[in-house]
């Protein structure tokens, strides 16, 4: 049986039993199942989003912001794109995202491949009971949440918002982190039309496994069973339609 998701587009979808989701292990190499080995993403040399999904980063620069010369840690765009992403087309933006990432689980997903689950949902969770998780259970895939964070991602993520290890994993703290990663791949350069919205496209691709690329497959299309959970031409839709013009 296949599920059907409409995201307040006026667009519905409906998508094929089987079709791997978030539970996909977003940015793992195949080879993350039988051993503790780096992953992933790298842009034409440029730095890697993380390094080791098990240990935790090497290096904290993103790939995505930079491109022009200019660091991750280089002052943060407006707040005024910071405060859109918490509603309106930005928060549109996101429930996409979740569909491809975390379907019907949303915020309490934890990937399908996780033999030992944490004791508790997600929301319950505070970082440091993430953190945890992780340590206690080596060699499992560890992508966690409404936008499937592995582990070097989420401590690189948290060093970066400077949260503190009792903060609640709760809804809200979800989507500031992932507000984060949307403003790496280069959101504010895209609401300021000087990133093609293509562009910014093919950079959530390279976060998000569940997202098309321009040639219609997921960037990592065949490691650890990821592929694409909508069409490109779909994704284009959704996209004009949460950005119109």
């Amino acid at each position: 049986m296949g599920w059907k998701t409409c995201l307040g587009l006026g667009v519905c979808t409906a998508f094929a039993a089987g079709a791997v989701l978030a539970d996909s292990n977003s940015l793992f190499r195949a080879s993350t199942f039988s051993e503790p080995q780096g992953a992933l993403i790298q842009d034409a040399g440029r730095a890697l989003i993380s390094v080791d999904p098990f240990q935790g980063p090497r290096r904290g620069a993103s790939l995505f912001i930079g491109t022009e010369g200019r660091s991750l840690f280089a002052p943060m765009p407006d707040r005024k794109v910071i405060l859109q992403a918490r509603q309106g087309p930005v928060s549109m933006l996101r429930d996409l995202i979740a569909q491809a990432e975390a379907g019907a689980a949303q915020y309490d997903a934890v990937q399908y491949g996780a033999r030992i689950k944490p004791a508790s949902p997600p929301t319950q969770m505070r970082l440091r009971d993430i953190y945890a998780w992780i340590d206690a259970t080596p060699g499992q895939p560890h992508a966690i949440g409404r936008y499937q964070f592995i582990p070097a991602t989420l401590r690189r993520l948290v060093k970066v918002l400077d949260l503190p290890p009792s903060t609640p994993f709760s809804p809200e703290i979800q989507d500031r982190l992932a507000n984060q990663l949307l403003l790496e791949a280069g959101l504010a350069d895209f609401l300021a039309g000087t990133l093609p919205g293509a562009a910014f496209q093919d950079n959530l691709a390279k976060i998000w496994a569940g997202l098309p690329t321009r040639n219609g497959k997921s960037h990592y299309d065949g490691y650890a069973g990821n592929k694409a959970v909508l069409t490109r031409a779909e994704f284009d839709a959704y996209f004009a339609r949460i950005f119109p013009g």
